[in-house]
């Protein structure tokens, strides 16, 4: 559920007190600055330079930066299975398939080994390399980012980050989703923050960014008559949306580290339940938002094709909304005749992984009814 700062309301009614309601004005400016700070901001060390673009959503973001990597009809892109698939779908929009690359049980994102052999396997089987890779930060966990990036480097693919679940999610001191040529915010209804719906693309430059503009109002030429020679989209933020965005930023911070605590306290209420693993960050240098908290199950009962299904509904019924881990995308029948490197790893996630309550109206009473209720139905 989205949390209000309170501040959301003010920058609305400026909106409709300028009657400034449309894809454009004060809000989409101040919001896509607001966005660029603190996506720009490192740890002991001099601010990025990245330009954002705020639009109607992430999965808007996901497509424009595949079009400004040039992927089209015929391409392959290598995707994270272990996703959701607004990940994947927008790369059929643009004609191309999704190479699905399983995960590593670290961080549950891309293998970066798997990785490999996916690249090398495919300039094998079709004579070229895939066009761009989108690792995912699932949950807003940081892949393992300098191992996906330096497979990348060396066959010269560029990488386009879907941070919609990262939002401020942290890899040696850098915000994920800053990295690559491109990366993608998402401000959906249940994000860290929102805007009702929406997303963005992180762009390397101002120039970039008034291309990704370009595309995202309809490829207009600048004549003073219509005139279009590209295809291009309805893709740009309303100027209330961004309002509720400005407000939104003014507790980025607070959400985060609120999400953390949570995070936090399930560490400490499962740490003696032999069965139950949370998932946490594997390396030091990794600081997850923690969007979602999930969870494993280690007894080989609770299954999606066992007791978990059961368990979630005992969870609905004392008003506990839970649901199972990402259903990999290898898996989904609309993706069963695309490429797909698999080494189980999130088949078994899927098979026996829970979503835990982890928003801001989460507090201590909450967690321990909710670990209460999970421990008394194991």
């Amino acid at each position: 559920m989205a949390h209000m700062s309170g501040k959301e309301q003010q920058y609305i009614q400026e909106a409709f007190d300028t009657n400034w309601v449309v894809p454009l004005g004060p809000n989409v400016n101040a919001f896509e600055e607001d966005l660029a700070a603190f996506a720009n901001r490192r740890d002991g060390a001099e601010p990025l330079q990245k330009q954002v673009v705020a639009l109607s959503a992430g999965t808007a973001a996901i497509h424009l930066g595949l079009i400004m990597l040039g992927v089209e009809k015929g391409d392959e892109v290598i995707c994270q299975s272990f996703t959701f698939a607004a990940s994947a779908n927008p790369v059929v929009y643009q004609g191309a398939t999704p190479v699905f690359v399983d995960s590593e049980p670290g961080t549950y994102n891309m293998d970066p080994q798997l990785l490999e052999e996916a690249i090398k396997d495919r300039i094998a089987k079709t004579g070229k390399k895939p066009k761009a890779i989108i690792p995912v930060y699932l949950y807003g966990m940081p892949a393992r980012i300098d191992e996906i990036f330096e497979v990348a480097k060396r066959y010269e693919i560029p990488v386009l980050e879907d941070a919609a679940e990262g939002f401020g999610s942290v890899y040696k001191g850098q915000v994920c989703g800053t990295f690559g040529d491109y990366g993608v915010m998402s401000f959906n209804g249940n994000k860290m923050i929102t805007t009702s719906g929406g997303g963005a693309l992180i762009c390397p430059d101002s120039d970039t960014k008034k291309r990704v503009m370009f595309y995202a109002t309809q490829a207009r030429e600048p004549f003073p008559y219509y005139q279009h020679e590209k295809i291009g989209y309805n893709y740009r933020m309303s100027n209330i949306c961004a309002g509720i965005g400005r407000g939104q930023m003014t507790v980025a911070d607070e959400h985060i580290r609120h999400h953390q605590w949570v995070h936090e306290q399930y560490e400490k209420a499962f740490a003696e339940i032999d069965v139950i693993t949370v998932h946490s960050a594997p390396e030091e240098y990794m600081k997850p938002n923690y969007w979602l908290s999930t969870i494993r199950f280690e007894d080989g009962k609770h299954t999606v094709d066992g007791e978990l299904l059961s368990l979630i509904q005992k969870l609905s019924d004392a008003n506990i909304e839970t649901r199972p881990l990402w259903k990999p995308m290898h898996l989904q029948p609309v993706y069963k005749d695309a490429p797909a490197y698999t080494n189980g790893v999130s088949e078994r996630l899927f098979s026996c992984g829970l979503c835990l309550p982890s928003g801001p109206y989460v507090r201590e009473e909450e967690i321990n009814y909710i670990v209460r209720i999970i421990v008394e139905n194991l």
